[in-house]
Formats: structure tokens, sequence, C-alpha cells
């Protein structure tokens, strides 16, 4: 079985034609679609505007299990634990949408956890005038690109997470949401040389929500995150996806990172919806 494809970007990137998701899915169609995810560790699916939470959740499944979302349940589609929906829609009581300003660092999904996300589904439903757009940098290349006695550093080095260090210097959080996450929060230690379990390629697994390098200290390990995230998000390692209402995208977080841009007129409604494939355990407590 072969499928469509249309290259986005020369790092990564493709787009799926002709594939309808709300339809069962034959077994021959999957197996070419994660072949070309895989390959191209972004694709993107248009014209889905009739994708139903039911029908996102059920394509998700195909991937493997997916995230209930326990950390921020204020984040789920109502009905839908393993969906959560990102959006500057107010809520139904008028408070501000506890998700409108998720995303913001250069990060791979539940990076600060012990078992980070496989891969990450997002549907497009409503959009800005213009702006909204989403980041994917190539995490094989960010690695492949360093000087040797970079790579040699690397190997063996692990980066230190801590959900809330990501969150306090940004603005607008509600109160609530952040005792939520300040209830789940945990310092994790992940490699920052990871080999993909179905490439078999060795990427950078890191990104601008980490706090030091364990073994160092802050002010020793900021300098060389900085430095590590500029040069993985550099314009050629980059896909800039620019969403259009019924895209669904998926991208692989085992060798990606990704950005939300707050490039649009926050008056205007950003409304997406999210499935998260876990992936396998990885990274270990630290105690501080």
């Amino acid at each position: 079985m072969t499928i469509k494809t249309r290259r986005l970007a020369n790092a990564l990137g493709a787009a799926v034609l002709d594939v309808d998701l709300s339809q069962p899915m034959e077994p021959a169609t999957f197996r070419a679609i994660r072949k070309a995810w895989v390959e191209h560790l972004v694709l993107v699916f248009p014209g889905q505007q009739d994708l139903t939470p039911e029908q996102h959740v059920a394509f998700s499944r195909l991937f493997g299990e997916l995230d209930r979302n326990e950390a921020t349940p204020s984040y789920r589609l109502s009905g839908y634990e393993e969906v959560i929906a990102i959006t500057n829609r107010p809520a139904s009581d008028g408070k501000p949408s506890p998700s409108k300003d998720v995303g913001r660092k250069w990060h791979s999904d539940l990076d600060f956890t012990l078992r980070p996300t496989m891969g990450s589904l997002l549907w497009c439903g409503q959009l800005p005038e213009v702006g909204g757009d989403t980041m994917f940098a190539n995490m094989y290349q960010a690695l492949e690109t360093l000087s040797p006695g970079l790579r040699r550093t690397l190997e063996g080095l692990e980066a230190v997470y801590d959900v809330m260090a990501g969150v306090r210097a940004e603005d607008g959080r509600d109160a609530a949401a952040l005792d939520e996450m300040r209830a789940n929060s945990r310092s994790v230690a992940q490699p920052v040389v990871r080999v993909h379990p179905e490439s078999g390629r060795a990427s950078l697994f890191l990104s601008e929500r980490a706090v030091r390098f364990e073994g160092w200290t802050e002010e020793e390990s900021r300098p060389l995150i900085e430095h590590l995230c500029r040069h993985a998000t550099q314009p050629e390692r980059v896909f800039r996806k620019q969403w259009q209402p019924g895209d669904l995208v998926i991208w692989d977080n085992r060798c990606t990172v990704h950005q939300a841009l707050a490039d649009y007129d926050r008056s205007q409604i950003r409304y997406m919806r999210r499935t998260a494939v876990l992936g396998e355990p990885s990274g270990r407590l630290v105690q501080e």
C-alpha cells in the first residue's frame, strides 16, 4: 500500500494527501502512514474539517497508548480524558482558558515526566485572521551537525526538567492551573542523546524547559543549554506550519522539538485539539 505525500520543508515535514481520517483505516494504509511519519518526522493531514473527537482519538490509538492528561486535567476537553483543548477561547464560566499560553518554549511533549510522548496529534478547529503558527525542529540534524568534541561531551549527560521552572516566567496562568501543575511537579533527569527505536538514529533530546545538567549547577548549565537550543532551532533545521482549519498534524516527539507562536491578535480565537501517544519509559527522578 502506498500513500501520496508531498514534502513541506527541507529538514522535516510532509503532507499526506487524499486520506480521510474520519473513516476506518485499513492496516496497510496505517503501516504506510507510520513509515512516512518515521521518515518525515512531521505529517500534515489537510482537509479533516469534520473530524470528531471520537475519530481523533481512534486514529491516535493506532499509534499506541494515549496520555490521559492526569497532570493537567483542567486542559481536558469535556467528556474526553485523552483529549486536551489548547485555546485562548474563554471557559464557559468566562474565566480565561488555562491552556491559552502553553507551548511558547521549544519543547518535546511531556519531556519533564518519566514517560515522554512518542507522538502528538494536533487538530485545528479555529484560527485567528493571521498567525497562530507552530514551528518544528529536526533533532537528528541538531546532533549530527555538532562538533565531534561536543558530541562526546553530551554522551551520557542528563538534563534535569522541572515543569514549574518552565512556567514561572510565563504570564497569565490561572492560579488553579498553577496549583495543579505544582502538585504534579517532580524533577526528572533525561538523557541528552537518545537513539530512536524505529529509525535507529541518534538525536539530541533537549529543550528550553531544561533547568540544568545533572551534576552541574544551573549557572554552569545555562550557557550550554542555550547554545544547543539555538543550534537546534536554526532556520535550516525548522519547518514552520501555517495552519488551516481542518488540518491534523502528527509529530514525533522522540526526534523533534516544537514551539507554538504567539504571533496573532489575542482577541481572536485559536482553537486546537490534541492527543498524545505515550512513549517508552525514560529518565529518572532526581532528589533535589
